[in-house]
């Protein structure tokens, strides 16, 4: 589908090279005015510096916490951003791998930031969200449009692709997991989102301490 905002999506290498369910290429793959960049630190890619330098463009970086404008609450103005095209830039990652892609591009971490109010939660099935709240890349971005509609800064033709595709693609792996003769990468059921133990532990400590920080610091 055309959109009048451009999305840049940040590909951390992992997810790339060993992910087997991307939302984040599956994303890209529904838009034409897309693109996507794998690397972990952008202030030597080239081609990322070109959109960011490039006059015409109103870059902006897609991460949560204060001093973020809200797209749902209207905090970015279309005469903000006046003839030049929004440009959304949006980390690949985990939350983790985020982190560091951020740490690792000063010129990143330059961008006005914006996030939304999620009109719902994660309809993720086939991973577990590593806290209420979380979305994949795929979810985010429908979500950005969904803000920049209601605002009047892009068109938003097709809502309801992103998410029927997300749930085709799910749909796929858990039929690969219950038939290992369709080849899927797993070869067991998926249990239920309600049956799976929350993250515990001093990995699931340090993850909520992270996404509780980042959900309330405009840096990481």
């Amino acid at each position: 589908m055309v959109t009048r905002t451009r999305f840049v999506f940040l590909m951390h290498p992992k997810e790339y090279k060993h992910e087997k369910a991307a939302t984040g290429r599956l994303t890209h793959l529904c838009l034409a005015n897309s693109v996507i960049h794998v690397g972990v630190g952008y202030d030597g890619d080239e081609a990322v510096q070109a959109l960011l330098r490039d006059p015409q463009n109103f870059p902006v970086l897609l991460y949560p916490g204060a001093g973020a404008r809200n797209l749902s609450a209207g905090e970015l103005a279309a005469g903000e951003i006046g003839s030049r095209q929004l440009v959304v830039f949006v980390l690949d990652a985990t939350w983790s791998g985020a982190r560091k892609m951020l740490k690792l591009s000063p010129s990143l971490q330059a961008l006005p930031r914006v996030m939304f109010d999620a009109t719902s939660r994660s309809r993720y099935v086939i991973k577990q969200q590593p806290q209420d709240g979380c979305l994949s890349t795929l979810e985010a971005t429908h979500e950005v449009l969904l803000a920049l509609q209601r605002a009047g800064l892009d068109d938003y033709p097709t809502p309801a692709q992103l998410p029927t595709l997300f749930d085709r693609m799910q749909d796929f792996q858990i039929r690969c997991a219950a038939d290992p003769a369709l080849g899927g990468y797993r070869h067991r059921p998926y249990s239920a989102p309600g049956e799976r133990a929350a993250p515990h532990g001093r990995s699931g400590a340090r993850r909520s301490r992270y996404l509780a920080v980042s959900s309330s610091a405009s840096a990481p």
